[in-house]
Formats: C-alpha cells, structure tokens, sequence
C-alpha cells in the first residue's frame, strides 16, 4: 500500500491528528485532492502533509455524541485540563482572581490555562471575555453553525503569536451550503435540573462552483436549566466521617462570636472569649444549639455541629456550621442566541468574503445567601437589640454553661448570621459578541494568497440579583430587634421582618462591566518556491497588525452614589476607563523535502507589542516515513504568552488582613498562632494586591517526538511524547506559599521603622515556572461483519510530570500530578475515550467510554496534622468512568433522528474532599472532573427542507 494512500486515510479518521474517540465513520477522499491550510501551519498543502498532531471533529461526530456546546466539547477533549474554567467550578463564592469568569468557559489544552490556549474561529482571532479580557468565551462559538473542529497538540506561537503555549482550537463554520434545514435537540436528566435545549435554523443559496456566489445564515437558541445542589444527593458537605465538613460559621441559627467590638457578651476589654469550665480553652464561637442540653444543630434545616477537629479550632467546638454546597448551582443557567451570516463571491481563482457572527449569552451565578458578621460595617448597634424578645433565651443558655459572662448580661450579642430570607445570591452577566469580517484568498499563478480585516468586540456587564442587600440599610434594620437571627426549628420570621429585610434588597444594581475590542488586519502568501529531487520547497510568509482594546469600570453606579451593599464583589480598584495595545507581527515558513521519505518545516515569528517590546518565537518540525506503514513526526519550538490588561494595569488594593491566625514568619518558624511563644502572637498586616506595569511575557519551550503506524487501511495507532516548559510565569502567588518560603519572598514581607510587618506585598510578578509533560495514545480498527461496518478505537493521555516552583531560584515542588491542587488545572494520570460504533443500512449506533483517574484527595487541617482520623477517612479519590450510548436513522426521506442516553448507569461524580476555606466555596464532588447531571436522555432531530 502506498504510504500517501496510508497517511490520506489516517487523516481523514483523525489519527495523523492523533487518535480520536470522536470519529465514526470514514469519510470518502475527494477525486482530486485540493491544497488547504491546516490549523499550525500556513502553507496550503494536502492534508496528508502534516507534521503535528492535530484532532478533527466534525458536525456530525458532536451531533452523534450529543454535544451542542463548546463547554460540552471541551469536557470531552482529553487533552484539554481539568482547571476551573468551566461554569460549575466558578458556580459558588470565588477569589478576585476568578471574578472576572463570571458567564464565562474557557479551553484549557495540556493543561497549561485558558490564557495560554489560543481559540480561533475560521483561522483568525476573536475577541476575548469582556469581563476577564484574557481568555475567549467558548459560550460565544456559534456551534450550530460548526463544520468541524481542528485542535492542535502542539505549541504554535511561530505562526499566531501570543497564547498558543497549550494549543490551539480552531472552529471552522460551515461554507458554500445550498438549502434549508431546521434542527431541534433535547437533553433531558432522569433526576430533573440541568436540562438542555437547542433549536436552530441553517439556509443557503447559491454554488460557488456553479453560481459564483453563495450566502449563508444560521441562526441559534439555546438554554441551559440550573441544576441545585440541593437537587442531587451526592452533593453532602457535612461527612465527617469521611473527613469533609464545612468551615462557615455563618448559620440560619446565628452563632455568637467574640469580636474586637468591645464589651460583646463574649469579648470585653479584658478577655476574647470564656472559658470553658475545668479547662483553659477559650471560646470564641458558640451557637446555643450545640451546647449542652441544646436541640442540636441539625434540628434547623441544612446545619450541622461545626466540626473544630477537623479544621484544628478548638475555639469553634460549640459552634454550628452550615452546608453551602447545598445552596451552589452545580451547572449555571445559561440562554444563548448567535448567528451567522456569509457571502462569498467567486471570480475565476479568487473568493472574496464578507461574514458577520455575533452570539448573546446570559449566565445567572447563583450561590449561598449571604452572611451578617460583626465588624465595621455592623457596629454593636446592629446587635443590640438586634436579638429583640430572643435575647435573653440566648443569653441565658449561654451562661448557664459558661457562668463567668454574667456579668456581661444586656451588652450587644455578636453573631455570624445567614440570612436565608435575603435568598440566594446571584449575579446576572450578559455577554454580547460579535465579529465582522472581510477578506479574500485565491491563487495568483502557483501562489495562494489570503487576506483579511475585521473588527471583533465582546461586552459584558453583570447585575445584582437577590441575596446582596445595602449595608447600612441592613445593619440599621437589625438593630431594631424585628428580625430574629436565632430562629429555631419550625419557626419563621414575622411578615414585618421579613418586609424589612425585602426594603434593604440591592436587587437590579448593575455590579460592573468590561469590553474588550480586536482590531486586525492580516495577510499570508503560500506556494511552490523551487524543485529538489526529493520535491518541491514549499513557502510562506505573513504579516499581522492588531490593535487590542480593553475598558473594565470596576462599579458601575455614578461615583458619588455608591451606598455599600454587603458582601456585592465591586471592583473598584480596578477599574480600567480605556487601555489599548498594537500589535505588529511578520512570520515566514519553510517546508523542505530532504528525502523522499523526509520533510522538515521551519518557522519563525516576530512580534513587537507597544508597551513591552519585541518577541522572536521559532519551530522546527519533520515528518519522516522510512516504510510504506510507519511515519515519525516530532516539533520544537518557543512560545510566549503577553500579560493581560489586569495583569498590567490594574490598580493596587490595600487589604487588611482580617483573621486572627497569621504570624510573622521571621520570628515565628511554626507558623502557627501561640501566644506562651516569643515571636508567634497573631499579626494583622495589610496585603497589597494588583496589577504592574513593567511585567513581561510568559516564555516556554517545548517539544513533540510522535510516531503512526498503520499497517492496513483496518488499523492504525499512533502514540505522541510532549514536554512544556513555561518560564516567567505571571502570578500572584498565593499567602501559604509565601510563608513557607519565606527565605524566597523576604523582600515581598515589608516592615515598618521598627521591624513590625506592616505589608504583604501579593501584586503580579514574572517568577515561576512549570516543567508538564505527557503521552498522547490511541489506536483505531474498523472492519465488516454481517451486513454492515463496525470501528472501535480508544484516545488516551498519560501526564506524565507535572510540577511548579514560585521562583525560578527556587526547587521544583512535589510533582502534582494525581494530586489535589485549590486552583489551576488538575493533574489527572490517566484520561481517555473509547468508542465503538455499527452501522448497518439507515442505522448506526455508538457506545462510549469516558475515563477519568482518580487522584489524591484534599485534606483539611484537622486531618494533616494528626488531630483527628475519620473512621471512613480515604486519601484516594476514585476514578470516575460513564458510558453514553446513541442511535441514528436516516430511513425517513430528509429527516435524521439520532436518540442518545448519557451516562447509562446513572454513576454519581465520586466523594472528594473538595473545600476551599478562604472563599466558603465547595462541597462533596469535584466539578473540574465530573459532571453532576447523572443520567440523561437527548433526542435530536434534523430536517432538510426541500
């Protein structure tokens, strides 16, 4: 067989891009095969060309799956992370890092962030999240309009500039379509919640072949339900036994805390808290349920005895806690609308374009309602007599077990409160996208040429919901003793309460709002440079001219009308009225035929940014075939990643630290609170947080060694080894790791005249690095049997290293791969999909795998430092494996019915310990790896309208 014929076929099911659990049935090489521009590379070659591993997804391989969205084809892509970019891991309270991923999903291939994922759609850039600015909104892809999809295994910064450090995806919509057809799609979960609709409209007219023209729209409305988490069992964040509980005091039953407010019931002038009899452990959190004799803190709905083992506070041991993963939105709502529209024109060699693409996405975040504690927005006066006709009930069950706070009686009660009656928080974003585009490519003689302008923008702006009320409206409302924190089992709150509490509702205040705007121009010319022996040196060269824009205004509201609105993630401090950037790039391209059996491609790009200079990324690819059935392919090159906008511009924030466990680290080695220590009594310095102007790029190198064997058009399998190494690293590097190497960040620990720490200074910095490296594997076989044709094949990653350090003068730490990690991607060993499908006359089904290893799990204080073991306590999260299934016909003139079942054996996502305590967010499943919905039952159907 001859190897052009081999690498054709390989090509066309996905396995010279790497195996593909995706394919189902090969599709027919045309009769004469056309030069086209594969993503990662701009020479127009044939497919079978390729030197790098690139996966193929067409239209009808999602259909067959039952994917409609990009999130959901992201989910499925075994190469892209499992980071917090999609919409559930940002479904509950999320650090300022994260604000900004509000209604947004991001790519994450190879792990290495959505900001260092390039997404292109027909080859060329779109704008980034109006909110975030860094990385595309995959909600903005206009998949219904999808022909295929092209994702890159490789880094590509030599030929796109910026962001390609994971990998590129590439969204190539439908062309040159004559007709109408309609499309509806269902996605229905057995448990309810979390439903899936999709309906749109595809109409085309015109041939360029035979008309010289074709025009092209499509329009789409889709909408995805919330799913609670009260809606599915698994979701538990109160099993200790397992060795999870939730660390928020913030309870519908308040719990009394001693506070620096002075002369509190528990706090005076003289004590932090009482003592509990016979002992000497002061009591800071007490919650009249869990004392002595009380009713207990599961006697009110969703509460549950504070576990203060677990989380090493013997100060909590009378505490209540409350399960706020009950109240988190396991899959945000989403309502999106797009179109499309294109019209191409045909004279002689040339196809001039003009195409609009435009989407309008709406996400509601809804997470747990809001908490009341004391502190400078509620002064004693909002607590007194705020506790009303409850107060002396309260009182009186506290100093019947803690007597030395008689003398205490009648002064404020200070509570942690969850107003249940605000209801849940949620914060509306509405996304509007678009792009207009025009361009033209053809052949002037041997030479193929495209070219193109267009101007793309994405806007986002984001609103209040229920559940944010105005501070002082509320603290002022408290104070009048007509709410009552401490209800208790059966109870409720007067309509006057109530009434008031709904008068203070910030609801409908717009929270803040971003845009960002891509301006481009680009131009490529390919073709045949001279002939050797071995065949003809192929060549490219281009050019790219952008100018990117960025405005975020950090609150919305006139500034001399902003009443604060309690716990409302206002971003003021950030604001950014109008920043922009220019762009300027040239790239060549080289492909070289030493032999008849090898090829080798050199690139190289230069890219000038106003503001930080000039980058030169180059690569070196080959392509060697020593036999008919066996091909070797393998890359370098450098990449590069251009600091966002925040990174640059945002404005510093001065914080000061809130909790009452930080020491110095200079003085204290333990790093643990210990007033009987010299050196380890509890500080309070101010954090500095925030953009700087004079940050450079993120670097990397890496490499791909990959090899394809196909011995028969029945068989092949192909394995790809890669490495990436990111250098320079943007990061704000988080509290923990810079205390325990304080040795490192001495310098970011800044003291007054004295030597008292005064700042901690956690503003963005070039000083990390990551060493990640992995194994891309699959096979593919296909054959007959009884009357029809059957393919079954298997697309596995292997990560093979994963590891960090916060400096490059500092060790790389403990490798993360199958290890819990609070952000950032998720190391997971082992991810792959295997696929099976028949097809026999009008009907083909498939059976699908999806496989995810499982990992060390998540473990709280309590745990870690010896304290406690929960008797059903495992280290290990187990792995987690669904089988889908679908059928397709096509007996019925013009119509295609494809009926699906997703996750078969309703497998829950497993229990893992997954709890962030500086933001409140988290529960019993990990969402970076799982999905909540369980069982589903999809139907689409596809008419063709004559």
């Amino acid at each position: 067989m001859k190897l052009k014929t081999i690498a054709r076929c390989i090509a066309l099911i996905g396995i010279s891009a790497g195996s593909s659990g995706w394919v189902l049935a090969q599709e027919k090489p045309a009769d004469a095969p056309q030069r086209i521009e594969i993503t990662g590379s701009s020479i127009k070659r044939i497919a079978v060309e390729g030197a790098v591993p690139i996966e193929i997804i067409t239209r009808k391989q999602l259909e067959a799956a039952g994917i409609v969205t990009a999130e959901q084809f992201i989910a499925n892509l075994n190469i892209n992370g499992n980071g917090s970019d999609n919409l559930a891991s940002n479904a509950d309270v999320t650090s300022g890092a994260q604000r900004g991923n509000n209604g947004a999903s991001s790519a994450n291939l190879r792990g290495q962030g959505s900001d260092s994922t390039l997404v292109l759609l027909n080859g060329r850039r779109v704008a980034t999240h109006g909110m975030k600015g860094s990385a595309v909104d995959l909600n903005s892809i206009p998949m219904a309009a999808v022909e295929r999809i092209e994702v890159l295994k490789d880094g590509a910064s030599a030929i796109y500039g910026t962001d390609a450090i994971g990998g590129v995806i590439n969204f190539i919509l439908r062309k040159n379509y004559s007709g109408l057809e309609a499309q509806a799609f269902t996605d229905v979960t057995q448990q309810g919640g979390g439903n899936i609709k999709r309906v749109s409209v595809v109409g085309g007219f015109g041939d360029l072949d035979k008309d010289n023209y074709n025009v092209l729209l499509t329009a789409t409305h889709s909408e995805n339900d919330a799913l609670r988490g009260d809606q599915r069992d698994f979701v538990n964040t109160f099993q200790p036994n397992r060795g999870l509980s939730v660390d928020t005091r913030g309870t519908p039953n308040a719990t009394i805390f001693a506070t620096s407010l002075a002369n509190t019931i528990l706090s005076n002038k003289s004590n932090n808290g009482p003592v509990f009899p016979g002992t000497t452990q002061v009591m800071n959190a007490i919650n009249v349920l869990n004392l002595p004799g009380g009713a207990g803190c599961n006697s009110v709905d969703g509460m549950a005895a504070y576990d203060a083992k677990l989380w090493d506070v013997a100060s909590s041991k009378y505490a209540c806690a409350w399960d706020t993963g009950r109240a988190a939105v396991l899959q945000q709502p989403v309502k999106n609308d797009n179109f499309v529209g294109r019209a191409t024109f045909k004279i002689g060699t040339h196809q001039l374009f003009a195409e609009a693409v435009g989407s309008q996405v709406e996400v509601s975040k809804r997470f747990s309602p809001n908490q009341v504690s004391p502190g400078t927005n509620f002064p004693a006066s909002s607590f007194y007599p705020s506790t009303g006709a409850a107060y002396n009930s309260v009182f009186n069950a506290i100093v019947a077990v803690f007597p030395s706070i008689e003398a205490n009686r009648g002064a404020p009660i200070a509570y942690r409160w969850r107003c249940m009656e605000c209801g849940n928080r949620e914060i509306t974003t509405k996304t509007e996208a678009g792009r207009l585009q025009f361009g033209a490519d053809g052949q002037i003689g041997k030479w193929d040429y495209r070219v193109g302008v267009s101007r793309a923008y994405s806007e986002s702006e984001s609103k209040l919901g229920t559940g944010y009320n105005y501070t002082v409206a509320l603290a002022n409302a408290l104070g009048t003793g007509i709410i009552n924190p401490f209800l208790k089992a059966g109870e409720k709150q007067t309509q006057a309460a109530i009434d008031l509490i709904n008068s203070t509702s910030a609801a409908g205040v717009t929270l803040y709002g971003g845009k960002t705007t891509l301006t481009q121009a680009d131009a490529a010319l390919s073709g045949e440079v001279w002939q050797l022996p071995a065949g003809a040196v192929m060549a490219a060269v281009g050019m790219d001219l952008r100018k990117e824009e960025y405005a975020f205004n950090g609150d919305a509201r006139v500034s001399n009308a902003r009443p604060a609105i309690l716990n409302a993630p206002f971003d003021d401090a950030n604001a950014l009225p109008n920043v922009s950037r220019d762009i300027r790039a040239v790239y060549a391209e080289v492909l070289v035929p030493v032999l008849k059996t090898l090829e080798v491609t050199v690139a190289g790009r230069q890219d000038h940014y106003s503001g930080f200079g000039s980058t030169f990324n180059p690569k070196v690819a080959f392509r060697y075939t020593p036999t008919d059935s066996l091909l070797f392919r393998g890359s370098y090159n450098t990449g590069f990643r251009a600091p966002s906008f925040n990174q640059l511009f945002n404005g510093v924030t001065d914080s000061p630290y809130a909790g009452k466990d930080l020491v110095d680290p200079a003085t204290c080695p333990t790093l643990k609170v210990d007033s009987t220590k010299p050196g380890c009594t509890s500080v309070t310095p101010n954090t500095l947080t925030g953009g700087k102007s004079n940050l450079g790029p993120e670097t990397a190198k890496q490499g791909t060694v990959g090899v394809v064997w196909a011995p028969s058009t029945n068989f092949s399998a192909n394995a790809d080894i890669w490495e990436i190494r990111k250098e320079n690293t943007i990061m704000s590097i988080d509290l923990t790791t810079m205390l325990q190497n304080y040795e490192l960040f001495k310098a970011q620990f800044i003291r007054d005249g004295s030597g008292n720490l005064a700042f901690i200074d956690q503003r963005w910095v070039n000083a990390g690095s990551s060493l990640t490296r992995g194994v891309e594997v699959g096979a593919k076989a296909n054959g007959a049997v009884w009357r029809g044709k059957w393919t079954a094949g298997i697309d596995g990653s292997y990560l093979l290293e994963k590891k960090s350090r916060p400096m490059a003068n500092a060790p790389y730490g403990a490798s993360e791969v199958g290890r819990f990690t609070f952000t950032g991607d998720l190391g997971l060993k082992w991810k792959h999909t295997a696929f099976v499908t028949y097809t026999e006359g009008n009907w083909t089904g498939m059976l699908t795998q999806i496989y995810r290893a499982g990992y060390k799990d998540q473990v709280l204080p309590g745990v870690q430092s010896g304290l406690v073991t929960p008797p059903d306590y495992n280290p290990d999260v187990k792995a987690y494996t669904i089988y889908n299934m679908s059928v397709t016909y096509t007996g019925i003139k013009s119509l295609t019915l494809t009926a699906g079942l997703k996750n078969i054996f309703n497998t829950d996502p497993p229990f893992a310990i997954t709890y962030d305590s500086n933001t409140g967010a988290g529960s019993s499943w990990e969402p970076r790896v799982a999905d909540p919905r369980g069982r589903s039952f999809t139907l689409l159907a596809n008419y063709k309208f004559k």
